[in-house]
This record gives C-alpha cells, structure tokens and sequence, in this order.
C-alpha cells in the first residue's frame, strides 16, 4: 500500500521561521498551566482573569489533575487548584476535584522530576492551598518528603535578613510571596509573568502606567489571557531555531542584521535566553553554534564561566545538572575546533571531558533523562547528535549506538515516537528528535528520518497539527527515481536531503533484516 504526501517546499517553510524570529521577537512559547495559574492567584485585577480562568477549567483532566505524565503533574496541578480555589461556580468544583486528587497524590509514595527550584515550589503551593483550606475547616495536604519546605524557610530567612537575592532566584519570584520590594522595576522580573505579579505584591492593580503592569498585560493580550511561562527569550530562540536549521543543512538567507544583533548578545560571560533572566550556558552554547554554522565563528571562551571541573552547569550556583546543556557546549567548541584554531589544546581537553562525562551520564536502556524537558526523546537527541558529530574516542562511539538501539526499540507500533499525546504537538521537539532519527537512519539503512524531517516543517506552521503516521514503513523520496539508501556508495548529503526541490513521498513497507520489533513504548 503507498500513501501519498503533499510535497512541501522545505527552504520556503525554513524562510517563514526565519522571518517569524523578527516578527515576533518575544518568542512564541506555548502558554502554562503553572505560569497562568499564579496569574489567576495573584493578580486577578489584570485584564483577562475570566479568560485564565477558563482556560485553567479546560485543561483539567479526568483525573482532577493538571498538566503531563507522572511527577510532571504535580506543580501544575498545585497551581491551577491554588488559583481556583476561591472562584465559584464550576471553577470551584474544579479546584475541589483539583485538592481530591492532591490528597491521593501527596498521601502515597511520589516522584519528583529534577526540575528547577521544584524543592522551594511545592512547599509554597501546598502552603497558600492549605490557607485556603483551613479557613474552610478542610483537611490540609501533606508535603512530600523530598520538598519538606526547608529549603524554602532558608530562603524566607535570608530575604529576612535584608541579604542580597540570587539572581537565578527572580524566575521564580513567586516563591517568596508575600515577601516583596515593592521597588518601580522597568518591565519583566526573571522574564517571568508570575515572578513579576509576585514583585508588584498584593496591594491591589498598580498604577496604569507602571512597567510591571504593562509587561504583564502585554503578555496577556498576546495570548488572550493565559501566559507562557517565560517571555521575552529573544535570545533563545533565534539561538534554537538558527542552530537546529543549519545543523539540519537547510539553506538559510539569514539577515545580517539578525546574526549581529545574536553575536552582540553574547558577552565575556555569556549571554541570557532574554531579558530578565541570568546569562546562562545552554543559550550561550547555542548561540555560539548557530553563528559558527552560519560561517561567524568565534571563540567559545565565555563558556568557561560555567565549567565546574567535571562539567559545565547551566548558570553559577546550579543545583542539579544538564546532559543536554553539557551537549550544546561539546558542539560549541566542536564546532571551534574544526577552524583549527592556535588555542586548540584547551577546547580539545575539555572535548574528551565532556565526552566520557555524557557517555557516563547514560542510561542502561541507551536513553539520557535531562531536567529541561520531561521527554528523554530531547535529551537523547542532543547528547547522541553531539557525541557523533563530535565525541571523541570509543566511548561516544559505543553511546551512539546505544542511543541507536533506544531509538529503534522504543518506536510504537503506528511508527512514531513520544512521551504522552502532548509531544506530537511540539515543533521544537520534533526538529530536533527527527535528526536523531536520520542519524538512525543513515545507521540502519532506513530513510524515515527525511520523511520525519519534511513533516516537521508542515507541521510546524500550526503547532497544533500532528506528524502525520508513519507506520512502520521505510520511506522514500521520488522524484524521476528512488531516493538511494544511506549506506549507498553515492550517498550525499545532498541526495539525503536536498532542500531546493519539492518532492512526492512515499512510503513502502517493510522490516529490514535484522531489526527487531520496535513494538516497546515508552
């Protein structure tokens, strides 16, 4: 049976994510249960509450929970059921359903993912659920043992103390809450809409012309009421999309005025994913490939603020560590050294450190799990991608192809891939799994990942339409004749992926000796 897609015009849809980064500079962020949430709770005299509101009442479960898989779904839950607790009508019942499930959660054994400040989070959502509670004379929720609210005292007394604040801490402002400065900031705290309700305090709507208020309701009307959960991050993602892109072999028409203005971003210690926020490795990294891919190489020594001896944190003060970070650092200076610089030596050391320490980081079952994405789809394209193209010795070769097995084991029987329903709806995501996959790919002579590839790129003009299905199927691009396996001896690049033409896929079916089932989801 052949199935028949609609050819896409790959450069022209490349052109339009170029063009949308000077269109929308802010970014476009898919909005946030947390971030909304903590809007509703303290800010309701911003325009658009009945909005939050409602979005907040749609997105909940069957269940009574909010947000993804497993231990993801707390924090969310935590907040929209904080914000709905004293609304009425359907709302209520909402967050009613919302603090049943609570009580089932926090009243059993519970995993926490490493995620960000998720120590001083809980215990302050618990904290403000449970006030609520107890002026209705209701049973309060428990806390979890592993975010006992400790942390979170620590933190109350050095505010206290009149100390100064970490900066890594305005992010997540709205921990901290009651406790606030009151100081006339001009706009965003921690790029972050609930960190800047939380700044502006609970006295009631400030003045109509007050920074804070106008960044607040600027993100508002821009997504009709709910908020992403950080905005602006300019940097970011011009620094995502350029690098992804390029790395993919897109023909890029980069406007010069967009590769300086990334180039000037990036300062002696880095530079920021956007303003309010703290310079940070990952953005840095990122960036420094997406101009070194676009031919404005430069040395990657701001990166050296954030080695720690075994490894590079995401900013200083860290607690926890990133595989996907230390992936975009290995590429950096991969990509430095492939000019051959005077000053090799020290980017070729740290090359080989990065190298075992990611091949040390991996999983049994081949995968790598990473505190930026709950999927470990990212952080096993990231690590794998990096460690091919630029690992160094035996160790990146045996992770490889590991992360190779992974990939092949964990397809669903439909042909796709993902953690949940939520990740076929990610652009992001699949650009940067779908290079994985035509790293498999070009492995185990299957040309599924071109297919993957082109429909990311229709998929991703409406963040809503999911990846067409696979099947498991090999696929192949014609135009007067079939597309040549990887492993073809007049295999290119090019021929894989040729970006300036339009094709017409389909698909054959088939199971290439060998392989085993790839029936296993995860």
């Amino acid at each position: 049976m052949e199935v028949a897609f609609a050819p896409i015009d790959v450069v022209a849809a490349a052109r339009e994510l170029v063009a949308g980064l000077r269109i929308h500079p802010w970014g476009r962020v898919s909005t946030s249960v947390y971030e909304t949430g903590r809007l509703v709770a303290l800010a309701p005299w911003l325009r658009g509450h009945r909005e939050r509101v409602t979005y907040l009442m749609g997105g909940q479960r069957e269940d009574g929970g909010w947000g993804g898989p497993d231990g993801y779904a707390l924090v969310p839950t935590l907040s929209a059921t904080d914000a709905l607790l004293p609304e009425a009508g359907g709302a209520a019942a909402a967050a009613d359903r919302g603090v049943a499930v609570l009580h089932s959660w926090l009243r059993g054994p519970v995993s926490l993912p490493d995620m960000p400040a998720i120590e001083l989070i809980i215990p302050a959502l618990v904290e403000s659920i449970n006030a609520r509670l107890h002026r209705h004379g209701r049973m309060p929720l428990p806390l979890p043992p592993e975010a006992d609210g400790s942390a979170l005292a620590r933190l109350r007394a050095v505010l206290a103390a009149g100390r100064a604040v970490p900066e890594k801490l305005m992010h997540a402002w709205e921990v901290v809450h009651p406790f606030s400065l009151h100081e006339r900031v001009d706009g965003p705290i921690g790029a972050s809409p609930a960190a800047t309700a939380a700044w502006l305090g609970n006295g009631g709507a400030p003045a109509v012309d007050d920074p804070g208020r106008r960044y607040l309701e600027a993100v508002a009307d821009r997504y009709g009421g709910p908020v992403p959960c950080a905005a602006p991050i300019t940097v970011f993602e011009r620094a995502w999309v350029l690098s992804w892109l390029a790395e993919a072999g897109v023909p890029l028409a980069v406007p010069e005025s967009l590769l300086r203005e990334l180039d000037v971003a990036v300062g002696p210690t880095g530079t920021p994913a956007g303003r309010g926020l703290p310079q940070d490795a990952d953005t840095t990294a990122m960036a420094l490939s997406a101009l070194a891919q676009l031919g404005a190489v430069r040395e990657p020594d701001s990166l050296w603020a954030y080695e720690t001896g075994t490894h590079f944190c995401t900013w200083q003060g860290e607690d926890g560590r990133s595989v996907s970070v230390n992936a975009h650092v290995l590429e950096a200076f991969g990509h430095y050294l492939r000019t051959g610089p005077e000053r090799a030596s020290r980017y070729a050391d740290a090359t080989r450190r990065l190298t075992t320490w990611l091949a040390d980081q991996q999983d049994p079952d081949g995968s790598w799990l990473d505190r930026w994405h709950a999927s470990p789809f990212y952080a096993t394209a990231c690590c794998a991608l990096a460690l091919d193209r630029f690992g160094e010795g035996p160790a990146a070769r045996v992770a490889v192809d590991r992360a190779v097995d992974w990939v092949l084991d964990t397809q669903r029987p439909d042909g796709s891939w993902g953690c949940g329903r939520a990740q076929a709806r990610k652009p992001g995501t699949r650009c940067v799994f779908c290079l994985l996959v035509r790293m498999v790919a070009q492995k185990v002579r299957l040309c599924v990942a071109t297919r993957m590839f082109h429909a990311h790129f229709k998929a991703s003009r409406s963040t809503d339409q999911v990846i067409h299905r696979c099947g498991t199927t090999k696929i192949s691009i014609c135009r007067k004749r079939s597309f040549e396996p990887p492993c073809s001896p007049r295999y290119t690049r090019h021929n894989a992926i040729s970006h300036d033409r339009r094709y017409t896929f389909r698909s054959v079916r088939c199971r290439p000796r060998g392989l085993r089932d790839h029936s296993r989801r995860c």
